[in-house]
């Protein structure tokens, strides 16, 4: 089973995916992972792609897709994977489409996990940061003992700059621009799965497991 997952901040995609993986036994691949992994083993590729990085340029589309080829060719693959939020442009879904087809391997859906922004802004603005650990916390999901003071070490809880309602609702308006055409591109080849992930995680892996192949479950 190959399979891609969107999700805006919030709607709970790391957290389905993790559970998808554990149901199916396939790892979860992201690019950010693939870049920590090849620049730290010092490879060919990430040693190209740490060179773009470090002059805060984009890595080449054909480089991400050839480390996602690499990633993909080891054994723990063999019985499929979740790409997470790859691809991100039209450009790179279309070069992965032409990757996967060489190697034989077809995409067998797009799990798009869709929340409405208030809610979003809701989830991303409960969020809650030690000012001396950097621990982390969320007032309903995972709250503190103390309204405002860090389990761990005592310090006070504040909430970052970029978990502010005004900036969730910018990094909420980009994600969507960035991504729609992509979602559209899968749409038009009848991959798309849209699920509605306005619930608990219990009832969100529900829904994605009643569009997911049974047989293929560990």
């Amino acid at each position: 089973m190959v399979y891609v997952l969107f999700g805006p901040p919030g709607a709970g995609k790391g957290t389905q995916g993790a559970r998808i993986a554990a149901q199916y036994g396939v790892p979860t691949i992201s690019t950010g992972a693939i870049f920590r992994d090849n620049v730290a083993a010092g490879t060919p590729l990430g040693l190209v792609a740490k060179d773009y990085m470090s002059r805060g340029q984009l890595v080449p589309d054909e480089i991400v897709v050839q480390l996602v080829k690499d990633r993909i060719s080891e054994p723990d693959c063999a019985a499929g994977f979740l790409l997470d939020g790859f691809p991100r442009t039209i450009n790179q879904a279309e070069i992965l489409e032409v990757m996967l087809g060489e190697a034989g391997i077809a995409i067998d859906g797009v799990l798009d996990f869709e929340v409405g922004e208030d809610e979003l802004v809701k989830r991303l603005s409960g969020r809650r940061t030690c000012s001396k650990c950097g621990a982390t916390y969320h007032i309903v999901a995972v709250p503190p003992r103390q309204a405002g003071v860090c389990d761990q070490c005592g310090g006070a809880l504040e909430q970052r700059a970029d978990d502010m309602p005004e900036a969730i609702r910018t990094r909420l308006h980009e994600y969507q621009a960035k991504t729609a055409p992509v979602l559209a591109f899968y749409r038009e080849r009848g991959l798309l799965r849209e699920i509605d992930a306005n619930a608990s995680p219990d009832e969100i892996f529900a829904k994605v497991l009643a569009v997911l192949p049974t047989a293929a479950a560990v």
